[in-house]
């Protein structure tokens, strides 16, 4: 079942910039220590925000990710409700698997 929002990824042309507004309009403290400067912030209570560049050099955009315990199962039911599969169940880290899916707008939505 998916239940809460827990990470929140907004991405754009200017990684630095967009990281410094963030950190200073929020107090975010930002480790950027990985290969690409992918800025994360993390809460006590769970929820993550990354901050970095956009992939295709784009204007970007701001996508949150919501926690299921049955992503196969909500991804079926997105398809049965109208949404689509971007981007099916990925490992992205040993203790993080992500699918992205756009809903019957297209606005993109994830799943972790």
């Amino acid at each position: 079942m998916a239940t809460h929002v827990i990470h929140v990824e907004v991405v754009g042309r200017d990684r630095a910039k967009l990281q410094k507004f963030y950190a200073d309009a929020f107090g975010w403290g930002l480790d950027t220590n990985n290969p690409d400067g992918y800025g994360m912030y993390r809460e006590a209570s769970g929820l993550t925000a990354g901050i970095g560049k956009s992939q295709d050099g784009g204007a970007g955009h701001v996508t949150f990710y919501v926690h299921s315990d049955d992503p196969k199962g909500t991804l079926a039911k997105v398809e049965k409700l109208g949404g689509k599969v971007i981007m099916p169940l990925t490992q992205v880290a040993p203790e993080t698997t992500i699918a992205l899916f756009a809903d019957p707008e297209g606005h993109v939505v994830g799943l972790m």
